[in-house]
């Protein structure tokens, strides 16, 4: 596994976005409820990248971008949230995954926060069980506000730290 962990600042506006279409593909709702925010969240890392290379990295395999994740450190001390852990679906099934995700992990924790936070759909079973062999706990399931005719509810996960 050549897997290699890159700034964000080395690849072109819109590889987020990309990347967020195409591991969410299997379903269409998951675009139609989220491309604008999917959008607003690319922009932002571009627009700001010192904060994108900081508080995210995007995953390569032998050069070719494969997935990214990236956390909101706003509430740190007492948590950080971890916004996105995104995979391409080609390369899905194969622990891209969790790799990426402790890869974050290690970089989070050096920053003394109490928790980290993650959210994911109950409809993503993949998801959840990867956060779950990492040690995260569930902690609530939720209604999904977003839209009414996106089936799904959400389900919070905490990992402990202090």
């Amino acid at each position: 596994m050549n897997v290699e962990f890159r700034k964000v600042s080395d690849f072109k506006r819109g590889i987020l976005f990309e990347l967020l279409k195409d591991a969410y593909s299997f379903d269409g709702r998951y675009e139609q409820n989220f491309h604008s925010d999917w959008q607003a969240f690319d922009d932002f890392f571009f627009d700001y990248l010192q904060i994108a290379d900081q508080y995210g990295f995007v995953t390569t395999l032998a050069d070719e971008v494969i997935g990214f994740v990236s956390w909101d450190p706003r509430k740190m001390p007492e948590y950080v949230e971890i916004g996105h852990n995104c995979v391409a679906s080609k390369h899905k099934g194969n622990g891209y995954g969790k790799v990426q995700l402790q890869e974050a992990f290690n970089r989070i924790v050096q920053n003394d926060v109490r928790k980290i936070i993650v959210t994911t759909n109950d409809d993503l079973t993949p998801a959840q069980r990867m956060y779950e062999s990492v040690g995260f706990t569930r902690d609530q399931q939720r209604k999904n506000q977003n839209s009414e005719d996106f089936v799904g509810e959400y389900i919070d996960y905490v990992y402990f730290l202090a």
